[in-house]
């Protein structure tokens, strides 16, 4: 699967609009991780990229949140939305553009957007009964509510019971093109399970859905009927459009649309893939509008087996977990133990545990007392030894050969517990290669070329694996690039997609004897777990 646009080289993705109705939750972090992680690994392919991220700022819930606080919904927003920017930036997250809903040019996107639907004849006045959660932003149908008329996703909010006018969008008009579009493109809805789960929603029967509300100030109001205020998915959702023009651009549909678009990703959680899968291409069909290529909705997370929730007290304030932990160390955690696409649990003995094994152990310790034979036995250069003089069979290299392309195709498939999984591989071989050779026997028994394969082998084996687990650990793969002699900084996108070719970095033996090995230092600190109060 390769979702990149072949023209232009271009790659544009994007993470949920974040509700401001809170401060940032592990599992907005989750979801920008995850995409941080595809943009770098799309840079180092040599592609253009476009991340976009920011927040959703209008509606009944980010009313009420301001309300009860005593302040206006604007400068609400103002204190919240700034809170998602510095998480973003504790993680190492090389976001392109951050949206807030609430920019100026952005409402010039909505009214356009909203004359075309208009034009099409697809937006009509009418009635709205129903169930409605301020939570979700949405009308439930009554078969979907838990006991007590409470939401199936918001488990302890009861729904409100709404009677009024509305527009509306015709839904339903667009069932059938929606189901040629999934069957056509099954890739369009991943993974597998969410796809199935909108196949039988829509195979139901779809329905028209509001698109304003009345007795709402805070949104922006319908061009054609001032008295209503346009429901907030119809909003939000053209973020994504208004983040693709230049900043000095006028804000049109023809300049967002030009060089970015269709979206290639959408990542986001189960939560919101209705929206995202279903009402969204059905708007961009109205409109006349390309679909993006691709809507991933991820699983949602618990803590030590049980829901997270303020109601509970087992938050996981992700700010402060980078802050005791290092940004490396949480995105390896969750990328590399959870399954992208299904649900995964945080558990802080567990999360420690994987760290001391796979970070300091496995990898850290490998780079470390490799380098140290190096500087011991070779005078702390690069073995002069030819990749050709590997033979294809040496076990190290017999993984190398292909794990680049292994890789790849899983980074492409969102797949990042398999990419971890494959390189911690080649250096747990690495680590049982060094075990079995025993260089320090080699050099007593004056070995000294065989001696040289091996660490060469070694050397090699840790400089692909650090170059292939850079788009999730990027500052521990700098460091350990720039401990093997190459001036490359993994945390600078420019420099990363220039300089470091994916054909050349993610192919066996690119070590030469020209690089000057630096002074080993550990690359990640073995973490003492907590001591019990």
């Amino acid at each position: 699967m390769n979702l990149v646009n072949k023209k232009e080289k271009t790659f544009t993705l994007t993470t949920p609009l974040y509700y401001v109705n809170d401060v940032p939750h592990v599992g907005s972090a989750y979801t920008t991780m995850a995409a941080d992680v595809v943009a770098r690994f799309q840079r180092l392919l040599g592609h253009q990229v476009l991340l976009i991220t920011g927040t959703d700022e209008h509606g009944q819930k980010i009313q009420r949140s301001a309300e009860n606080l005593g302040k206006a919904p604007q400068e609400f927003c103002d204190e919240i939305s700034p809170a998602f920017l510095s998480l973003w930036q504790i993680l190492n997250i090389k976001y392109h553009r951050f949206i807030r809903t609430t920019d100026p040019r952005h409402e010039a996107i909505v009214k356009e957007f909203f004359g075309r639907v208009w034009e099409s004849g697809d937006i009509y006045q009418g009635q709205q009964k129903g169930w409605y959660c301020v939570s979700c932003e949405e009308f439930k149908e009554e078969r979907e509510l838990l006991e007590g008329n409470r939401c199936p996703i918001h488990t302890n909010k009861e729904v409100e019971w709404r009677d009024e006018q509305n527009y509306f969008f015709r839904l339903s008009k667009y069932q059938s093109q929606l189901q040629e579009l999934y069957q056509s493109r099954p890739d369009f809805i991943q993974p597998v399970s969410r796809r199935n789960e909108v196949l039988n929603f829509v195979n139901q029967g779809l329905q028209d859905f509001s698109i304003s509300r009345v007795n709402l100030d805070w949104g922006f109001p319908v061009p054609v009927d001032p008295k209503h205020t346009l429901y907030v998915w119809f909003d939000a959702l053209l973020g994504y459009v208004t983040a693709l023009l230049e900043p000095d651009a006028e804000p049109t549909l023809a300049n967002a649309l030009a060089k970015w678009w269709p979206i290639n990703l959408h990542l986001i959680g189960k939560d919101i893939l209705r929206f995202h899968a279903v009402y969204w291409p059905a708007m961009l069909l109205s409109a006349g509008l390309p679909l993006p290529e691709q809507v991933f909705g991820h699983g949602f997370l618990t803590k030590d087996g049980q829901k997270m929730g303020k109601s509970l007290g087992n938050t996981l304030d992700p700010i402060e977990l980078v802050q005791r932990y290092g940004s490396d160390a949480v995105r390896y955690y969750f990328l590399k133990e959870i399954e992208f696409g299904k649900d995964g649990d945080f558990n802080e003995v567990r999360f420690i545990n994987v760290l001391n094994a796979d970070l300091a152990n496995d990898l850290g310790n490998l780079l470390n007392r490799t380098l140290n034979m190096v500087k011991k036995y070779c005078a702390g250069n690069v073995p002069a030894i030819a990749n050709e003089a590997i033979p294809a069979e040496n076990p190290l290299k017999a993984i190398g050969l292909t794990l680049g392309e292994q890789v790849k195709n899983a980074y492409e498939m969102l797949a990042f517990n398999q990419a971890c999984e494959a390189i911690l591989l080649l250096v747990q071989a690495s680590n049982k290669f060094i075990d079995e050779q025993a260089p320090w026997s080699l050099y007593k028994q004056g070995q000294q070329q065989t001696l040289e394969k091996v660490l060469y082998a070694v050397l090699e084996s840790v400089r692909l694996a650090a170059y292939l687990l850079s788009p999730i650990i990027p500052n521990i793969s700098s460091d350990i690039y720039q401990q093997l002699g190459f001036g490359i900084n993994f945390n600078d996108p420019i420099e990363s997609s220039i300089t470091t070719p994916f054909d050349i970095h993610a192919t066996w033996g690119l070590l030469s004897t020209k690089q000057q090995l630096g002074t080993p230092q550990p690359i990640f600190k073995r973490i003492e777990p907590p001591k019990n109060d």
